[in-house]
């Protein structure tokens, strides 16, 4: 198989993990959502020059992989993967921002610099949350929570099939790699103009097969709605687990931890 369909398979993964039968994955979708987005909001509120004061914030991540039984190495291949975006963002800061805001030794840190770190870890920590929201609930049942939330539901509708068409999309794009691997003998080299019909090619079957597959579904029965396997209720575990986590969030927003740790063992006030 090739590296498309191998891809294919991949994003695949997260339906699979969401399948599972942890306490985190038994909790009703709506609190893992809430808290998930508490903990963005409270992410990507920090000072463009905070650093340490995120590192709390690592907390949440980890302890969800580890108690929801999740893989941190597919999790950080896909963060890995879009990555480039982050460091796109704030590659340019410590050539915009040269003041100098402290020093290691004879090294002076510049405020771009710092910034630019400070992106990284907001970009991880938020990337990394959706991933994991998403491998312990399920596309599905986040949308529905969405809808419960009073989301339209054509946007939800649209989510939905957008996320489910990139399966068709990449699955034509295996066919056709294929079919032309077969016609060249594997050759490597494409022109330019071939790679543009190709694009063409994978548009149109693409859209062909979206309308067989919507088709098929109306005559199943589809009426706009998806239907989950595990019932939405929220309960003492949700209240317990959305108020845990977002006083902790709260608290880690408020203060600066790892500064208030380091000043309580060094007696060293800054």
């Amino acid at each position: 198989m090739n590296n498309i369909g191998k891809n294919s398979f991949d994003i695949g993964r997260m339906d699979a993990l969401a399948a599972g039968d942890s306490l985190l994955h038994r909790l009703d979708p709506r609190a893992k959502l809430i808290t998930t987005l508490v903990f963005i909001v409270a992410v990507v509120s920090f000072d463009k020059y905070a650093l340490s004061a995120i590192l709390p914030f690592f907390l949440y991540p980890i302890a969800l992989i580890s108690l929801g039984g999740l893989p941190y190495n597919y999790l950080l291949k896909k963060v890995l993967i879009v990555s480039p975006f982050a460091i796109l963002i704030g590659v340019f800061n410590p050539l915009l921002d040269r003041e100098i805001l402290f020093h290691i030794g004879s090294v002076g840190i510049s405020g771009g610099f710092v910034s630019f770190l400070s992106i990284l870890l907001r970009f991880v920590l938020t990337v990394t949350a959706a991933l994991i929201l998403i491998s312990l609930t399920g596309f599905n049942a986040v949308c529905e929570s969405m809808r419960k939330f009073g989301v339209p539901k054509p946007f939800i509708v649209q989510l939905l099939f957008f996320y489910r068409y990139l399966f068709v999309m990449t699955d034509e794009a295996d066919r056709m790699v294929r079919a032309r691997s077969l016609r060249t003998f594997n050759s490597g080299t494409m022109s330019f103009r071939i790679f543009i019909s190709l694009i063409g090619h994978l548009l149109l079957r693409t859209l062909d097969r979206a309308e067989r597959i919507y088709r098929a579904m109306c005559c199943r029965g589809f009426d706009g709605h998806f239907y989950l396997i595990r019932s939405m209720k929220i309960r003492v575990p949700e209240i317990i687990f959305m108020s845990g986590w977002v006083s902790l969030f709260v608290l880690f927003r408020c203060t600066n931890v790892p500064l208030h740790l380091g000043t309580l063992i060094t007696g060293i006030v800054p």
